[in-house]
């Protein structure tokens, strides 16, 4: 009866069932494959904020009162109130007298409720600065590029943003990892199909005519890959488009070499890139051939080691490869790197570059799969050396 028919009960069965449809719903299995459900079932913390404030209003629970307090001290006369005979003629014997106590959650609910109120506001008015599109690009292997332009945007490397298209959802914000290069006058990111939100919004750009749909941006936010640019050695493995923020990176580094930019700390950078299929190498070609390009010509060809692996294949791409075995190309990507079939062998890629630089403090940045992740971080200890002077492998991770 108390449940259901007062203020303190029902709200406390609500905001109970509000936590449990939260946290069950932030399981990974669900944020990964029913994105939408953890989406709206988390907002349900307004009502369970709300739920917290006034649980308390109608004064269930009930205290000493000030003054009862004053003639029935607790300190003192607790044996007696507990024990109290009939016949008790003790001052102490007087029973005590309690009222409601007044609601006090809100002064716990309040601070942060107002930064979270502020911090809204602020990313509601920024989110709704006019994007411009300037150019759609599609990949290969359904992969939707974006270039758009923001006024008074600003970005670091390996940022990313969170992306709203009103026509697909009105309250729906995914993150996406930049693509483009602090250097650029746009921001561009891309977009591979992975769920009904993705889809829809490539079908939207395939298919719109004449007017553009509406984009709102969000942004930019911090990652770990910012950091790259403070190791004299970086290692950079990207798993499918997991390579996104390495594309900015390496864009950088190319506009780094055109304006012979002589602050650059960053000495030798070791790119791995897997990727499943073909047609996920395309999304980047132009972009490793130029900086083949451009180093050759600078004269810093070996600044720059990539390795491109594809983890899955046919016969018919294996025997194409072996017939044109001799070519000074890959015939898979038109670079000079041939193109490596199965997965790096970790262990002997740390120990070469631990050779290679035995004296220097290698950055490891990841953004792929938590199984990848382990692998790396396992070799990052196994390689660094104990000996402070001698080479250490710092990991930094991206997870999608």
């Amino acid at each position: 009866y108390v449940a259901f028919t007062t203020i303190p009960g029902l709200t406390g069965v609500i905001i109970t069932l509000v936590l449990i449809l939260m946290v069950t719903s932030s399981t990974e299995f669900i944020r990964r494959n029913y994105f939408e459900v953890f989406w709206y079932t988390h907002h349900l913390f307004l009502i369970y904020f709300a739920g917290l404030v006034i649980h308390g209003i109608a004064g269930l629970v009930r205290g000493q009162t000030e003054e009862s307090i004053e003639e029935v001290p607790p300190q003192r006369c607790v044996s007696y109130v507990t024990y109290k005979d009939e016949d008790c003629r003790h001052e102490c014997c007087k029973d005590p007298e309690f009222g409601s106590i007044p609601a006090e959650s809100w002064k716990w609910v309040l601070a942060p409720v107002l930064l979270y109120t502020f911090e809204r506001i602020l990313r509601v008015w920024r989110a709704r600065q006019k994007v411009v599109v300037t150019k759609v690009v599609m990949h290969p292997a359904r992969v939707l590029e974006l270039q758009m332009q923001k006024k008074g945007f600003c970005m670091e490397v390996g940022q990313y943003v969170f992306v709203n298209c009103p026509a697909i959802s009105l309250l729906e914000w995914h993150p996406f990892t930049l693509t483009s290069a602090p250097e650029e006058d746009f921001f561009s990111i891309h977009v591979r199909l992975a769920g009904d939100w993705t889809e829809r919004l490539i079908d939207t750009f395939q298919q719109q005519k004449l007017e553009m749909p509406r984009i709102e941006v969000d942004g930019p936010f911090g990652t770990a890959s910012e950091d790259v640019f403070q190791y004299e050695v970086a290692m950079l493995v990207g798993a499918g488009i997991g390579v996104t923020p390495f594309a900015s990176i390496l864009k950088s580094i190319w506009y780094k070499f055109q304006q012979n930019d002589q602050t650059l700390k960053t000495k030798k950078i070791y790119f791995y890139w897997l990727c499943r299929d073909t047609g996920a190498f395309a999304w980047f070609n132009d972009l490793l051939a130029s900086l083949e390009q451009k180093m050759a010509e600078s004269g810093k060809a070996d600044f720059l080691t990539y390795r491109l692996f594809l983890t899955g294949w046919d016969s018919s791409i294996a025997n194409n490869v072996a017939l044109h075995f001799d070519t000074t190309t890959d015939t898979l990507t038109g670079l000079r790197h041939k193109t490596i079939f199965g997965r790096p062998m970790w262990n002997s890629e740390f120990a070469a570059v631990a050779a290679a630089h035995p004296r220097s403090v290698v950055g490891v940045f990841l953004c792929g799969p938590d199984a990848l992740a382990k692998s790396l971080q396992k070799s990052c200890h196994q390689h660094s050396s104990l000996d402070p002077r001698k080479v250490k492998f710092y990991f930094n991770k991206e997870n999608f």
